[in-house]
């Protein structure tokens, strides 16, 4: 059932911009993209800490919105910890100015250009907004905030999306004697016996999407965490998270093949695929991989998988041994990426890094998310939410 919003006023809008997103904004520019009266995404970025980074980001903003089909008007919001009230008027101004500018010349209808601050609100476009800005209980008293679907009341910043819950004492133990078990030459083959089919990580991915992390048998999941800890079985069950059992074998048939060829030039998988990638020298298979890895295919995920991947994931990682989580840790901020929510990508990315700084696939993910590139899938259908109808809807979230 749609929800109707009335959205008539900017404070208005403002109040709805958390529904719209997934969650409540902070020290962040947000573009709310329309075709027409029907918003089709929200795109949302850090707020630049330099000034020098700010015409850098303006670009990669246009850029985006450019790519978003039917996109006729956006309105850019900016999130600031700082205040009116220091005298110096509506904070970011300048930056919002730009990106006001830029979107205009891009042939984008802005239609209003909006500051939340730490002690108060205000429109570029409203002659009439006071030096010290609106109140921002204009904002939090809003109806619209009302009539908002229940399922969204309680919101979370984007960076929450890449937290972790609270281990389990128990579990942990678990798995980290399962783990070592897997890691002994002699309990492993009567460790991998006992996973019977799950010992194939095709079998083994689809058996973990059958049921929640909290009834899969600790060896199972010490299982994956140990074939996690490998770049070829990593990045190949990365793909069949997102695309399927067809996707999955495809790529664990071609990890096999890669990993020959890094064993023939002594590399890594994960150098083998740099340099791979560098020299464009990959097989058709290889390249329709790597294609969907960065992001380069239409073919979108199955939401509902990647979904249950990430709500299996998250508690796995938080019982895993440090020394088996930047793996997973990887997995869950491409899949977190790969259906728009870069905040949380880059949240999970950070954690691995503090684990290991020179971690390859790691540090990959970290240039490649940190550059704000979005895969092309999220282009491919946006879905269409009228002004007054506040649901999620499609969002790209960077």
């Amino acid at each position: 059932m749609t929800t109707i919003i009335r959205a008539e006023q900017a404070h208005d809008f403002l109040a709805l911009v958390p529904t719209l997103a997934g969650f409540r904004p902070e020290r962040s520019v947000v573009c709310v993209g329309f075709r027409g009266n029907r918003t089709v995404g929200v795109l949302r970025h850090d707020l630049p800490r330099r000034a020098r980074d700010r015409a850098p980001l303006v670009s990669v903003i246009i850029g985006t919105l450019c790519r978003m089909p039917g996109v006729d008007a956006v309105v850019p919001i900016v999130y600031s910890d700082e205040r009116f009230a220091s005298g110096r008027g509506m904070p970011e101004r300048v930056f919002l100015g730009l990106l006001v500018k830029e979107a205009e010349r891009a042939g984008f209808l802005v239609r209003d250009a909006l500051c939340r601050a730490a002690d108060a609100w205000g429109s570029m476009f409203d002659r009439a907004t006071p030096a010290t800005g609106h109140p921002l209980a204009l904002i939090d008293e809003s109806p619209v905030t009302q009539l908002a679907p229940e399922e969204v009341h309680v919101l979370d910043a984007p960076e929450s999306a890449g937290g972790l819950p609270e281990s389990d004492a128990a579990t942990a133990d678990a798995i980290a004697v399962a783990l070592g078990r897997f890691a002994d030459d002699a309990f492993a083959e009567a460790a991998i016996t006992r996973l019977g089919r799950n010992s194939d990580p095709v079998e083994l991915v689809e058996s973990l999407l059958a049921r929640p992390a909290s009834r899969q048998p600790v060896h199972r999941l010490a299982w994956f965490l140990h074939l996690a800890s490998r770049p070829a079985f990593r990045d190949a069950m990365m793909l069949q998270f997102a695309f399927g059992v067809v996707v999955g074998e495809t790529a664990h048939d071609d990890a096999v093949e890669s990993a020959e060829r890094a064993a023939l030039h002594g590399e890594s998988m994960d150098e083998l695929v740099e340099r791979e990638l560098a020299e464009g020298g990959l097989d058709p298979v290889s390249d329709l991989l790597s294609r969907l890895l960065l992001g380069q295919s239409m073919l979108r995920p199955d939401r509902a998988r990647v979904e249950d991947a990430l709500a299996l994931l998250l508690p796995l990682i938080a019982n895993a041994p440090p020394t088996h989580r930047v793996g997973p840790l990887c997995i869950a901020a491409w899949l977190s990426w790969s259906l728009g929510r870069g905040s949380a990508a880059g949240s999970l990315i950070d954690r691995a890094l503090r684990l290991e700084p020179v971690h390859p696939m790691a540090n990959l993910l970290a240039t490649f998310i940190g550059s704000g590139a979005l895969p092309e899938w999220a282009f491919a259908r946006a879905v269409p939410v009228d002004v007054a109808e506040e649901r999620r809807g499609a969002r790209a979230d960077q």
